[in-house]
């Protein structure tokens, strides 16, 4: 069970609460004794912004803040303070708390933020899972509807995909996870379309068959549908998530100590856009947006596909396989492909693609790059960083798209070692012809300790940002009429 954010009332103020000040405020204001404000001067006078107080009856926290930061380091600031507040709620058995926030920048909502993502557990297989239950469950804040109705849905939209990542092969199969899909579209209100592998042969989707060809089950090929009736864009805004399920690197086996180990994790992309959709729709975020998933396992089965082989896409174009654990690029190629039928006003795309993107900027940020104008680009990346998931935006320059040329094939699916980040880039633009963004999330998608609100295991990475992107992309075009 995760924690809710609730609109606070006045028995709300009566028991647990978060105090959000700066050093000029009054704390005088809040019903503390005279000890308990000498205690709060004296720490402050010492460089603490941090101060808990216990009551013996209740808690109180403290949490001053400075405004000389950068706005979207101040907000990070929060969040990672909600996540400190939250593990020492859980260990003081809080399970109910409230927020009084006195600042100019109305940080609770980034203080509960930073508390509800913290506060995720993935329990499902202890058997004894009800023991090891967080304590808190509520926490209130003093904000309008809509914008705790977007904050609870983000945050859902998050934490689902938090689950599928942290999920293992067996359960979540590739037909597992459309069955899941099924289930929260139903649940939320995106509706959901599997295509199983006949129909995807009848597509001639060859990247998808080819790395399918050594799993133990069939591929799915699913399409993930949100228009409303109230939709503000014409054209859909489409988002192609990476579904492989399990990585073994197939017959170009891991090679490196321990590599296999959290490759389950090799969905993230796909349960990033999952969470997406299922954050916009309980929002009911007016924009219509479509996503699409190509599943399957890599694996060295019998059937296995092999380097050195030549494989034919979707849209005709042939491929040399050099290398069997470059599966990402090949199965997203495809559906890029299909993408080109809605005639997209944008096309983004989430992968957990290369070892290059982590080399190159760590757990940090996004890897990303893509044919956007610098508009669209602005605005993706205010948004990344108004939710610090950031993008690092690489150069995208023709001549690394001669790295893929093949010998014996329009392209190879492998370039050199170098700017790895960027060729596997530049294979997927190969099939795109519309406005188009790609995330590497390789970094941040899956953490082998806790980062402050970000867990151990999947984060969720690019549901905040997205969800930022397409709530602020509804709004201007409400209020300019544009489509």
């Amino acid at each position: 069970m995760h924690s809710i954010i609730h609109k606070a009332d006045e028995s709300s103020l009566n028991g647990h609460l978060i105090i959000l000040g700066s050093l000029n405020s009054d704390w005088s204001k809040f019903d503390l004794s005279a000890n308990e404000l000498a205690f709060i001067k004296l720490k402050l006078e010492n460089g603490q912004k941090s101060i808990e107080i216990n009551q013996y009856s209740r808690y109180v926290f403290i949490e001053c803040f400075e405004n000389n930061d950068e706005q979207f380091i101040l907000f990070e600031d929060a969040r990672k303070r909600g996540a400190s507040i939250t593990r020492k709620c859980n260990q003081a058995a809080v399970d109910d708390i409230s927020i009084i926030d006195v600042t100019e920048s109305c940080l609770s909502i980034y203080v509960a933020e930073g508390m509800a993502l913290a506060n995720y557990q993935f329990l499902k297989y202890f058997t004894e899972s009800e023991s090891k239950q967080n304590a808190l469950k509520t926490i209130n804040i003093d904000n309008e509807d809509a914008v705790i109705r977007n904050l609870n849905a983000v945050i859902a939209g998050t934490l689902h995909a938090r689950d599928f990542v942290n999920e293992p092969l067996s359960y979540l199969t590739a037909l597992q996870f459309s069955e899941d899909i099924l289930t929260l579209g139903e649940a939320t209100g995106f509706e959901v379309d599997v295509l199983h592998k006949k129909q995807i042969e009848a597509l001639n989707m060859g990247g998808l068959l080819a790395v399918n060809k050594g799993a133990l089950e069939p591929p799915t090929f699913n399409v993930l549908t949100y228009n409303p009736d109230a939709s503000k864009n014409s054209k859909p805004i489409v988002l192609v998530g990476k579904g492989i399920v399990y990585d073994t690197g197939g017959l170009s086996l891991k090679p490196t100590l321990n590599s296999m180990d959290m490759m389950k994790c090799d969905l993230g992309g796909a349960a990033s856009v999952v969470g997406i959709l299922c954050a916009i729709a309980k929002a009911e975020i007016p924009v219509h947006v479509v996503g699409l998933i190509p599943a399957t396992e890599n694996r060295p089965g019998l059937s296995a596909y092999a380097p050195g082989d030549v494989i034919q896409m979707m849209d005709g174009t042939s491929v040399e396989v050099l290398n069997t654990d470059a599966e990402g690029r090949l199965v997203m190629a495809d559906a890029l492909t299909y993408a080109k039928k809605y005639n997209p006003e944008l096309v983004v795309d989430f992968a957990t693609l290369t070892g290059a993107a982590v080399r190159a900027i760590g757990k940090y940020g996004i890897v990303a790059m893509g044919t956007v104008g610098s508009e669209v680009e602005n605005e993706l990346l205010k948004s990344g960083k108004a939710t610090y998931e950031r993008l690092a935006a690489m150069p995208f320059w023709d001549e690394y798209a001669e790295l893929l040329k093949s010998d014996i094939a329009d392209l190879k699916n492998l370039g050199p070692a170098e700017a790895g980040q960027i060729t596997a880039g530049k294979f997927l633009e190969h099939f795109t012809d519309y406005p188009w963004m790609h995330f590497d999330i390789a970094g941040p998608a899956f953490l082998s300790h806790d980062d402050h609100y970000r867990l151990k295991g999947g984060t969720g990475v690019g549901v905040r940002m997205m969800f930022d992107f397409l709530l602020k992309k509804s709004t201007i075009s409400a209020r300019d009429g544009s489509n």
